[in-house]
C-alpha cells in the first residue's frame, strides 16, 4: 500500500474519526492518526508523517510540465514561478493553464483562470483548502 502525502492522512484520519463517531465509537484526532499510522505499517504517527513527507517530495522547477486539479478541475500546464516560502517544505508556486479552468461550480455563472499562484507544501498540495475542505490545488508532474 503506497503511502499517501501528510495532508491526505490526516484527512483520512478525520473521515475515519467521523466514521466512528457515528457509529457510536468516540475516537480522538490523535487516536485516529496513530491508527492509520499502523494500518501502513509504522509504529507512530511521528514515524508515518516523516517518511510520507520524504516519500511525496516532489522535484519541481520552472519550466516543469504539472498535472492536476484547481479548485477541483483538472488542468495541465507549466510551472512559471517557483519560490521558497520560508522552508524547505512549502513553495510558492505559479502554474500557467494549457487551458483556462473554470473555478465556479454554478451552471448559470462562470470564472476562468488561466494563471493560478498557490503556497503548496512538498508534496505539490496546497496549504489553503474550500470550504468542503478540499485543497486548492493538486499537482503532479505529468508524465
Amino acid at each position: 500500500m503506497e503511502l499517501p502525502s501528510v495532508a491526505e492522512l490526516k484527512s483520512q484520519a478525520k473521515r475515519l474519526r467521523k466514521a466512528l463517531n457515528e457509529n457510536g465509537k468516540s475516537l480522538s484526532h490523535s487516536e485516529a492518526l496513530e491508527l492509520l499510522s499502523a494500518q501502513y505499517g509504522y509504529r507512530d504517527w511521528n514515524t508515518a508523517r516523516a517518511s510520507a513527507a520524504r516519500i511525496n517530495q516532489l522535484s519541481l522547477s520552472v519550466g516543469m510540465r504539472v498535472t492536476g486539479t484547481y479548485m477541483k478541475q483538472a488542468f495541465e500546464g507549466e510551472i512559471t514561478s517557483l519560490s521558497f516560502a520560508g522552508s524547505k517544505e512549502r513553495y510558492y508556486v505559479t502554474i500557467q493553464f494549457d487551458s483556462p479552468v473554470d473555478v465556479v461550480s454554478f451552471d448559470s455563472f462562470s470564472a476562468f483562470r488561466s494563471r493560478v499562484n498557490c503556497l503548496i507544501g512538498a508534496d505539490g498540495v496546497a496549504l489553503k483548502r474550500t470550504s468542503d475542505g478540499e485543497p486548492y490545488l493538486k499537482m503532479r508532474p505529468a508524465h
